[in-house]
């Protein structure tokens, strides 16, 4: 038994690691990316936002964004802590949490080389995906902390295993071409002086549209073979999600190109991307089980029907 502390701890961690994509994606929207133009203090010679005659709104959202990093940074050291008080011994938490913490300190690094370079889209694109990263293993170490402690075994035939792997690797294409089409779009995340790619937008958008389709179909054969397996009931929950998901973030993604990229699409997008990331992580690490200590397991004992 560990105590119910780690898992708050644990849901907390996760849910502010989506929370920074949210507010990342607000200081982009808003224009509000060199609000503050050095790093780390906001301007020279102060670390907030300096008041005077001509100051606007951005400042403000580009240093609540800070914030709100140093508060995961805090949630990530939380982790570690707890991981290491209740759960060191638990496989793979330790390594999970410490790699919770690297990333989110790589984070604060990337931030900075970002405004740096004048919000460079390489940088901010890079950004994003590392945000993504951390979802997929602060998701992975909520559901880890929910198992038993005995030896892990395929829940599912290795040719459904195997798939479900494959649509996770193609979500993966999917969010970097995403991220290639906000760095070609309208919202650079400076208001003044917009560093763009260079892409065609439409041309990059249709392959991003094309990769989502490709995704979609992946996650309809992964639902239709948990479906078939016997006993992959809580995998087949995951993946039931993964595609409502899709379906939502596929009606999102093309209302928002059809109007024009309004703000507010792009940004329940980005939140979306998240949330899909949750539920993809959740539904290949549940493709595996785990057994209480003493107990017997048949490993691959599911069968497809005839």
């Amino acid at each position: 038994m560990t105590s119910p502390w780690l898992r708050r701890i644990l849901l907390t961690n996760l849910v502010l690691q989506v929370l920074i994509v949210v507010t990342g994606g607000l200081v982009r929207l808003t224009g509000s990316g060199l609000g503050c133009p050095t790093w780390p203090q906001c301007e020279e010679g102060s670390y907030t936002p300096v008041l005077h005659d001509a100051i606007t709104f951005h400042p403000f959202i580009e240093f609540g964004n800070r914030l709100l990093s140093m508060v995961v940074g805090l949630a990530a050291l939380a982790t570690v802590a707890a991981v290491w008080r209740w759960a060191r011994r638990r496989t793979p938490m330790w390594g999970l949490a410490l790699g919770v913490l690297a990333l989110t300190l790589s984070q604060g690094i990337l931030g900075g080389i970002t405004v740096r370079t004048g919000l460079h889209p390489t940088t901010v694109m890079t950004h994003f995906l590392v945000s993504m990263a951390l979802v997929a293993l602060s998701t992975a170490l909520l559901l880890r902390e929910g198992e038993p402690d005995g030896p892990r075994s395929p829940a599912v035939p290795a040719l459904v295993r195997q798939l479900a792997l494959a649509t996770a690797a193609v979500l993966v294409a999917v969010l970097v071409l995403g991220t290639v089409v906000t760095g070609s779009g309208p919202h650079s995340g400076d208001a003044d002086e917009p560093a763009r790619f260079g892409f065609d937008p439409r041309t990059i958008s249709w392959l991003h549209a094309d990769a989502v389709m490709l995704f979609v179909g992946l996650v309809v054969a992964v639902l239709v073979a948990t479906t078939l397996v016997s006993g992959a009931s809580r995998s087949r929950g995951w993946w039931s999600a993964v595609l409502l998901i899709s379906l939502a973030q596929g009606l999102v993604g093309y209302t928002q190109y059809l109007t024009g990229l309004p703000e507010i699409l792009v940004l329940v997008h980005m939140l979306g991307a998240a949330a899909l990331t949750v539920a993809v992580t959740g539904g290949v690490l549940t493709l595996w089980d785990r057994q209480r200590v003493g107990t017997e397991h048949e490993p691959d004992r599911q069968h497809l029907p005839a």
